[in-house]
């Protein structure tokens, strides 16, 4: 047989059958909470009519409406259950979906760029665990819930290694990636570190200062306790409900990327895609700064995640950074540059929190007198630069320069002197142009 006939029968062989799996079995009781969910919506819609039809039923009535929604609650469950079905094949992941409307998602396995696994507190004492797929393109983010826990990592490990290449034969056999872990941040940091944010301190103050305010101009304890309560329930829950979030922040490296773990009653399991990092940001608020205890957030396109490090000492955060994104030294204070002194007729006293720093790798720039940030954009993200100018900073020959990067966010140079922002105008679209040239491919497992 020749070598055209082998091609020959290759084409017109058949694709290999891929059988479609279920989810777990207790997705269902999961399910089974839609109809009652609805009913919850329409009350909380309006509560009014909703208080009037209750008055209205009877005990026998309550009861027959129990026993058939309980019946039908349990049945749209079962099915919707019945009809999900997932399989994933030589370069897709298909999930199909829907009851009445029936809905096919074929993701390309070549487009993940995370996938991540999330264990509510009811999951997570059930033994099940959600996936989350994110895929560059998509405004939302695809699931599959539930599978059960070894399930769901089993098929995170073969996802991550299809997309970096694996045969489809090998994939399933090569496990979950090894991990490093390079930080964990304890509770007792965390919990600190929340004391000292002045978000918290503010509510505070607001809870204590307005509430006999109010009571000297209005003499009423209803006025003063609706307003104090709210916020002290505010200032509570704010530094409560990131304390609940972030416990137990690790951050670990892997071939498939940062992988960050976190969560006391939900845990969540996360993966930063390497080379998809657009935007870092070093934020030290003012009570910070004695203890040198930074937070680094980040902008990741097409992605969610948005915090890599709660809190952790400068030296620590900045060798966490140089791993997300690799080469990039992070600028010294005093290596930043700020505006002329007569920036200061613009933006009088703040001018001063304003700085610039321009590397081989990162554009940086730094903003905030008080809670001090400090922005890194790599030179291979950067898409476009534009140059701006008010009448009063053309007046006193200033310009903001800004540069947009692919998640959608933009980073400003402001105040910087005119002739300084047309160079670097010129200076940073070649950098952006040559870093994009030399840039390596953002490849899963490289």
């Amino acid at each position: 047989m020749t070598a055209p006939d082998v091609d020959d029968v290759r084409k017109a062989r058949p694709p290999r059958a891929v059988a479609e799996r279920r989810l777990h079995p207790v997705t269902p009781f999961r399910r089974a909470w839609a109809p009652v969910a609805v009913l919850v919506g329409w009350a909380v819609h309006d509560p009014h009519q909703a208080q009037e039809q209750l008055t209205r039923l009877t005990t026998t009535t309550l009861l027959i409406a129990l026993a058939v929604l309980v019946p039908v609650a349990s049945a749209y469950g079962f099915l919707s259950w019945w009809f999900t079905h997932f399989a994933v094949t030589d370069s897709e992941l298909r999930i199909r979906t829907g009851l009445l409307f029936r809905r096919t998602a074929h993701i390309r396995l070549d487009r993940l760029q995370a996938v991540d696994v999330t264990q509510p507190l009811l999951a997570r004492i059930a033994g099940v665990a959600k996936l989350r797929l994110d895929v560059v393109g998509a405004d939302k983010k695809d699931e599959l819930a539930f599978l059960g826990d070894d399930e769901a990592r089993a098929l995170r490990a073969e996802l991550l290694a299809r997309a970096a290449g694996f045969a489809p034969e090998t994939a399933h056999e090569v496990g979950e990636a090894p991990a490093r872990e390079l930080l964990r941040v304890h509770a007792r940091d965390l919990a600190i570190a929340l004391v000292l944010t002045g978000a918290a301190w503010g509510a505070l103050a607001a809870a204590l200062v307005l509430p006999p305010v109010l009571w000297l101009v209005t003499h009423s304890v209803v006025t003063v306790l609706a307003t104090g309560l709210p916020l002290l329930g505010a200032a509570g829950a704010r530094s409560a409900g990131r304390f609940v979030g972030e416990y137990d922040w690790t951050v670990a490296e892997s071939p498939d990327g940062l992988r960050i773990d976190r969560g006391l009653l939900d845990r969540t399991h996360e993966t930063v895609p390497p080379g998809r990092v657009q935007t870092v940001r070093i934020v030290q608020p003012p009570l910070w700064r004695r203890r040198d205890r930074v937070r680094v957030e980040l902008d990741v396109a097409g992605s969610a995640n948005s915090v890599l490090v709660p809190v952790a000492p400068r030296a620590v955060a900045e060798a966490v950074v140089g791993r997300v994104l690799p080469g990039v030294t992070v600028p010294a204070a005093a290596a930043l540059s700020r505006p002329p002194r007569r920036a200061g007729r613009c933006v009088p006293l703040w001018w001063r929190g304003y700085g610039i720093a321009v590397t081989d790798t990162v554009f940086a720039t730094r903003h905030g007198l008080l809670r001090r940030t400090l922005t890194l954009v790599p030179h291979a993200k950067v898409q476009s630069v534009r140059l701006t100018q008010g009448p009063w900073q053309r007046l006193w020959r200033l310009a903001d320069v800004h540069v947009d990067t692919g998640a959608d966010k933009t980073v400003t140079a402001r105040l910087r002197g005119a002739q300084e922002a047309a160079e670097l105008l010129r200076s940073q679209a070649e950098r952006s142009r040559t870093g994009r040239r030399d840039a390596h491919p953002d490849r899963w497992m490289a």
